[in-house]
């Protein structure tokens, strides 16, 4: 009986451990999310599943929005997940355009950042309209300074996607982390795309 209840208790000592080690890695080093929208296409696809780092722009204190061991800020180019500004509980996925003190603004869909025009190969355009300022943000809005602790955000299928030129910032408190790679990934029809599998995302 004794050999029973020592089995049982290792048994409730291991199942413990795994979950504390499982909800420690989910909170404050990586943690998994599913692309819902096409916002991101071509980079990242509906169906999609990807691993976010949750360290690399530092830890959260529990219960506080305090960071700490902060290896690098986000920079332009990274594809961050982050806290919606107008909902908190949703989570949305763009590519960092700007940082605190640049000037961004767009002129017939092409970004420029502090004057210079940005070199974005990731970038898919699926309406050649060019839409006038006085319409929406769109194709044309700034030029919009970062102000500090701020980043401006823009999803890679420029045209299909609601970000930072409709909704503003986004506040370096409401980063999740940065997108990782792609660990797994469905098409709409249920078919795994095996070639997506593994592959990290830039």
């Amino acid at each position: 009986m004794k050999d029973k209840k020592k089995l049982l208790w290792e048994y409730v000592e291991a199942i413990a451990t795994a979950l504390i080690l499982a909800l420690i890695i989910r909170a404050y080093i990586v943690q998994a999310f599913k692309i819902p929208s096409g916002s991101m296409i071509p980079t990242l696809l509906i169906g999609d599943h990807i691993l976010v780092n949750k360290f690399l722009y530092g830890t959260k204190i529990p219960f506080t929005d305090t960071k700490i061991l902060e290896f690098r800020k986000p920079e332009k180019g990274d594809i961050i997940v982050f806290k919606y500004p107008e909902n908190p509980e949703k989570d949305f996925i763009k590519r960092v355009v700007a940082t605190a003190g640049d000037i961004v603004e767009e002129r017939n869909k092409i970004v420029y950042v502090n004057g210079n025009p940005r070199t974005e190969p990731y970038v898919q355009h699926s309406d050649m309209n060019i839409r006038a300022r006085s319409m929406d943000p769109r194709d044309n809005f700034g030029p919009i300074t970062i102000p500090p602790n701020k980043v401006f955000v823009m999803g890679d299928n420029r045209d299909q996607s609601y970000d930072s030129r409709y909704w503003g910032f986004v506040d370096r408190k409401s980063i999740r982390g940065k997108a990782l790679l792609i660990y797994w990934s469905w098409n709409p029809d249920n078919w795994v795309r095996f070639n997506r599998i593994g592959r990290l995302i830039e």
